[in-house]
């Protein structure tokens, strides 16, 4: 039975209270590792390392915190085979997937901001003569930087990369449900010789791990990307004590299609949307809205698509779904499920729990589902179900399907497909969302604002954005 152990102040030591919890494998519902089940006393032992080191860390130069990114990133690159296989058995998605995605975005995060931090640059004010003011980014102190379940390794870099490269030290927290390529990352810190706690991964549960480091007093800011519920409940902690706080929280992101949109193009990218990743990214299109001329034919199609996904090992090269993340979570997901059907919706396809033969008999499959005949108001149409299902809904013009687009708490990302460029500025510039997407999906630029509305979130990362996040601004008045 693997440990995992947390990393704090360079090495790699066990829980205070020598406890555990049981880290399952997705796809054969077994456990096959074990993770820190870690408290406060981890978390003063974890900001103290980080505090230390941040005397001298914030003072080294742009130069030398961008060659150490480098280096993390160089060293994971060597082991980039190992980090593929354990996301995949910690999450249950597809090697191919964590091949494609979340590996090579990890590398690339390390390796944006470590460039990002050599370009920034200071603003100046000139007074007309009379003085000029300049102002300066500083880096803040110990950054609490919690990562979700759903991209392990892609969202741990995310965070940590902008907030080392600008002189912080972190506090890392990912999700005790994925926590192996976390663990993993810790002993690339050790190799590339990452200065002691400049960066510390504290495993645990939420309530405490998660509550213990963004109450800290001497934690800052904090970063946190996950579900609404919880976001709602750090930012409830971390308000009071005004804290820089960046969340990065649920959605429910509608799909539309019109009717003069590049069809096979459009049901391509809404399978994908739908379900990549099993459906567990906060970006997926769970909403997909479809103009009444073509909604048979197009309904037709998306389903002769999704019917031909092979849900199977994650391990083999033609799976291209795997498990769902937990046994809760596919509970949860199949619930969803029935209360559509008792809502009057109609399952056109999947609906159920896969089960793989062998090995995977007991591990969290479940059928890519396709509902329709919802209303949109209904639960299911508002609430963010996180799993491999789409609920398809019919409408007639711009205005109805924009109504029906604004009408969840959500407003992360959506998505336009239409060949009229006119009509595409004209419906995105509607639609409250963080992030809209125009004939394509997830499709990323990391230099762009990233973030949501209403529900969704509060601030914006990505760029030059988490380069501010992660900084103060102080101005410096110069009378001449």
């Amino acid at each position: 039975m693997k440990k995992i152990l947390n990393y704090i102040d360079g090495e790699l030591i066990e829980p205070i209270n020598g406890e555990y919890l049981d880290n399952f494998n997705p796809s054969t519902g077994k456990v096959y590792s074990v993770v820190p089940d870690s408290d406060h006393d981890d978390i003063n032992k974890a900001v103290k390392a980080a505090q230390i080191a941040y005397n001298e860390w914030s003072q080294t130069s742009k130069e030398y915190r961008s060659e150490m990114l480098l280096k993390l990133a160089n060293i994971l690159e060597l082991h980039t085979q190992e980090f593929i296989e354990a996301e995949s058995k910690d999450n249950g998605k597809p090697e191919t997937l964590a091949a494609k995605v979340d590996l090579p975005r990890a590398l690339t995060n390390l390796r944006f901001f470590a460039s990002a931090i050599l370009h920034d640059s200071s603003e100046m004010h000139d007074m007309d003569g009379e003085a000029i003011n300049y102002t300066l980014r500083q880096p803040i102190g110990v950054a609490a930087c919690i990562s979700a379940w759903n991209l392990p390794i892609y969202l741990l870099t995310w965070k940590i990369a902008p907030a080392l490269a600008t002189g912080n030290t972190v506090v890392a927290k990912p999700s005790e449900i994925t926590p192996m390529t976390a663990y993993l990352f810790s002993k690339v810190c050790i190799e590339a010789g990452l200065p002691k706690g400049v960066l510390n991964i504290v495993h645990g549960a939420g309530k405490k791990v998660g509550d213990p480091l963004t109450s800290h007093p001497d934690v800052p800011v904090v970063s946190f990307t996950g579900g609404t519920a919880t976001g709602q409940h750090i930012s409830s902690i971390t308000s009071p004590m005004f804290k820089k706080l960046s969340l990065e929280l649920g959605g429910k992101n509608p799909n539309i299609i019109f009717d003069d949109a590049d069809f096979e193009k459009s049901v391509s990218f809404a399978s994908r949307a739908a379900f990549t990743n099993q459906g567990q990214i906060c970006l997926c299109g769970s909403r997909l809205f479809i103009h009444e001329k073509i909604y048979e034919k197009f309904k037709k199609a998306l389903i002769q698509k999704a019917s031909k996904l092979n849900i199977g090992n994650p391990r083999s090269a033609d799976s291209n779904l795997g498990a769902v993340v937990s046994k809760d979570h596919m509970n949860k997901i199949l619930s969803k499920i029935k209360e559509a059907e008792k809502l009057g919706g109609k399952i056109l396809l999947g609906g159920t729990r896969k089960i793989l033969q062998g090995d995977l008999k007991e591990g969290y499959y479940i059928n890519p589902t396709i509902i329709e005949g919802l209303d949109y108001k209904c639960s299911i149409n508002q609430e963010e179900i996180f799993g491999p299902v789409v609920s398809i809904i019919p409408f007639k013009d711009e205005e109805q399907v924009i109504t029906m687009a604004n009408s969840t708490k959500y407003g992360l990302s959506a998505s336009i497909f239409t060949e009229n460029i006119s009509k595409a500025h004209r419906v995105a510039a509607k639609i409250d969302s963080g992030v809209i997407w125009i004939n394509t999906w997830l499709l990323r630029d990391l230099r762009i604002p990233f973030g949501g509305m209403k529900h969704s979130g509060i601030g914006r990362e990505g760029g030059f954005n988490s380069l501010r996040f992660f900084t103060e601004p102080k101005n410096i008045c110069i009378k001449l």
